[in-house]
């Protein structure tokens, strides 16, 4: 779905990547922020090349237009605040100023509010990835403004299945009990 959006110039203002620990959230919001930015091309692309320098400072979490918030720590409005001031600014090299807010149902009822005042009306070089692991607990008007994914677990099955085939094509014996021990 993301691919599409990207691939067909419709990419939403704000994402929000819900599951249980541990799925990927934040793992595909870096990806989405590189594929946002790769340098490497004059658009938003699904296939970012992971060796310009904004695919390699994104990996490191040092990229100066993507800004990774912990909200279980960063709970108050204060920091929301200063949020909003800085999305005023344009990015100093990529396309969108890309902030990415891990356990964003940690945010304080009066942060979601001041949240809600930037998120109804972006500045167009803004995008917002919001993950969590408890969606109930996220309020509804910011909800409604975000692309929802719901994330879950791969079954063991088809990791194994997976594992299997990258050992026959790299031509390394594996027993089958060691390939289904990794998969769990």
């Amino acid at each position: 779905t993301l691919k599409k959006a990207i691939a067909s110039d419709r990419i939403a203002h704000a994402f929000l990547f819900t599951g249980t620990r541990g799925v990927g959230k934040t793992s595909m919001a870096r990806i989405l922020a590189k594929a946002l930015n790769c340098l490497k091309f004059d658009k938003p692309t699904t296939e970012p090349c992971g060796q310009c320098s904004s695919c390699q400072a994104v990996a490191t979490g040092e990229d100066i237009d993507v800004i990774e918030i912990d909200a279980a720590s960063n709970t108050g409005v204060d920091n929301v605040r200063d949020l909003i001031e800085n999305a005023r600014f344009r990015p100093a090299r990529a396309r969108f100023k890309i902030y990415i807010i891990d356990e964003v149902h940690m945010l304080s009822k009066a942060a979601f509010n001041a949240l809600l005042k930037i998120m109804e009306e972006p500045p167009e070089h803004v995008k917002f990835i919001l993950a969590t692991t408890e969606v109930d607990k996220i309020l509804p008007t910011i909800l409604s403004r975000c692309q929802r994914y719901d994330f879950r677990n791969i079954p063991s099955r088809e990791i194994a299945q997976h594992l299997k085939r990258i050992v026959d094509e790299e031509k390394v014996k594996a027993d089958d009990d060691a390939i289904a021990l990794v998969a769990r």
